[in-house]
């Protein structure tokens, strides 16, 4: 998929850490882009909405807990 058009933001959660921020795209048609805010040029993950608006819900649920 071409990203040239993405626009990306940084996660509101993200702060003057260090640079471990994650960045998202959500003006592609159809799609959601995430990458590495240290590495724009790097590889990006790309999510359907209803894939996104899944793991968003299980963020929010507390699902990914264990991994922290």
């Amino acid at each position: 998929m071409d990203l040239s058009d993405a626009v990306w933001r940084k996660s509101s959660r993200s702060s003057d850490n260090g640079g471990q921020c994650v960045e998202v795209a959500i003006n592609l048609p159809g799609m959601i882009a995430v990458r590495d805010s240290k590495d724009p040029d790097g590889p990006k993950l790309l999510f359907t909405r209803d894939e996104w608006k899944a793991f968003i819900g299980g963020v929010m649920d507390g699902e990914f807990d264990i991994l922290a």
